[in-house]
């Protein structure tokens, strides 16, 4: 938050006089109020400068900003725990089912140059390593704030946290050397004909996509991350998400009643990660091209349609998630023998997506839907939808490509693609002196 030097809330002083009405006494005692908010805030000012310098210095040892060089102590307890160190970036593989609850985070960089880019990516690395392991907060000391927020009590859980850390190509300019390291592809989010791009959810530099099993855990990470790296990032723009548990079993729903996400690439196909011989510069092998997408869902128009047109303009079945010509949600679509479309309409959403023949299998990517709720908007309807996030090794052969296969299905009367940007995440940590983006900055 901005904050003025000079307090104009009633019964202040903005200047040297007293307010109308208000005696000297009163006015003496406003100033004194007003003189320590200021020095108050100068310090807190002063304490970001100064605690992000100490955060980058303890980052190599994981240890709280509190006290540089302290690390937490490292206890997993028995929530559950995932990995962060690997070749990838946990949060796209790993765990195999989005968790709970998530929060996509969006940033505008404000680092100024290639050191403070760096001492930025030390910091998270060494903070996600100690939120998704789980520990002791490092106690900050006598007459300081607090080292963290207890918002889960004295001993943070894993409890199935992992945040995913992306770079939009906004990063790659003239500030941090990296124009040369752009990957090929990245580009500013594409607006298609349907899309009614809403400005306060387009654009951002930097992602932190953040799930945990629980909103709470979701909340502390962030808060956390974005303590310690203030000096270096600005907030753009952020939409938190749920899953819902099976009902009565496989897929979650989304808020249209329908599973989703049923028919997901393996990780063995090779779709998701970028890989050696890609075309893609040598550092970024391990990442991959992260697609955010923020999709409103227009539920009052969608509760007046059939059921039978709802299942035909998605291909399959609410209550199962059977396709259209199965029984049960497992069951693959054949469309072969349904050439013009008489179980399955060519229109119907899953067949676009994925038709399912050879020339097509190259175009599908990983997706991790998650639902939101806003409340109502301003016409008095829900503002609720999905936060389609989705993974892929080339944003223009899959995701584009998939996109452009949609552009005239029926269910864009039902929808509004209303914001979103494209990312790459950074590839894995390997090692206690790794950090996520080593391989960008230093090369290696």
């Amino acid at each position: 938050m901005n904050e003025n030097a000079n307090d104009t809330r009633p019964g202040f002083s903005t200047g040297a006089g007293c307010p109308a009405g208000a005696t000297e006494a009163d006015g003496a005692v406003a100033s004194g109020v007003v003189r320590r908010a200021f020095l108050r805030r100068s310090l807190l000012r002063g304490a970001v400068a100064s605690g992000a310098a100490v955060a980058a210095g303890a980052a190599l040892a994981g240890g709280s900003a509190a006290v540089a060089g302290d690390a937490p102590t490292a206890a997993a307890g028995p929530e559950e725990a995932y990995a962060f160190e690997g070749a990838n970036q946990a949060g796209v593989y790993r765990p195999a089912a989005p968790q709970a609850a998530s929060c996509f985070a969006v940033f505008s960089l404000t680092a100024r140059d290639a050191g403070e880019l760096k001492q930025l990516l030390r910091t998270l690395t060494a903070r996600i390593r100690f939120l998704a392991t789980g520990g002791v907060p490092v106690p900050a000391g006598s007459g300081r704030p607090p080292s963290d927020s207890e918002v889960l009590g004295p001993v943070v859980p894993p409890d199935g946290l992992t945040v995913t850390v992306g770079l939009a190509a906004g990063a790659f300019d003239g500030r941090f050397g990296l124009a040369g390291k752009k990957p090929e592809g990245l580009t500013e989010m594409r607006v298609f004909p349907a899309d009614v791009p809403d400005p306060k959810w387009m654009g951002g530099e930097l992602l932190l996509q953040v799930c945990a099993n629980s909103q709470d855990t979701v909340h502390h990470a962030l808060r956390d991350l974005t303590r310690h790296t203030r000096a270096w990032i600005q907030p753009q723009w952020q939409l938190n998400g749920f899953v819902s548990p099976p009902r009565p079993t496989g897929t979650p729903r989304n808020l249209f009643g329908y599973k989703d996400g049923t028919a997901n690439p393996a990780e063995q196909d090779g779709l998701v990660w970028i890989g050696p011989g890609s075309g893609q510069p040598d550092w970024a092998v391990g990442g991959s091209f992260v697609v955010v997408r923020i999709i409103k869902m227009l539920v009052e128009f969608w509760d007046r349609v059939s059921l039978a047109e709802q299942d035909t303009m998605i291909g399959r079945r609410r209550d199962s998630g059977a396709p259209l010509n199965g029984t049960v949600e497992a069951d693959v679509p054949s469309y072969s023998d349904d050439a013009m479309g008489a179980v399955t309409p060519l229109t119907a959403h899953i067949r676009l997506a994925n038709p399912r023949t050879e020339e097509t299998d190259g175009s599908r990517f990983l997706r991790r839907g998650y639902n939101y709720v806003l409340g109502a908007d301003a016409n008095g309807n829900q503002d609720v939808g999905l936060i389609f996030a989705c993974y892929q090794a080339n944003i223009q052969k899959q995701f584009e490509t998939v996109q452009e296969r949609l552009a005239e299905e029926p269910m864009t009367d039902y929808i509004q693609a209303v914001g979103g940007q494209y990312f790459i995440a950074l590839p894995g940590v390997a090692g206690a002196e790794g950090y996520l983006g080593k391989s960008l900055i230093e090369g290696t």
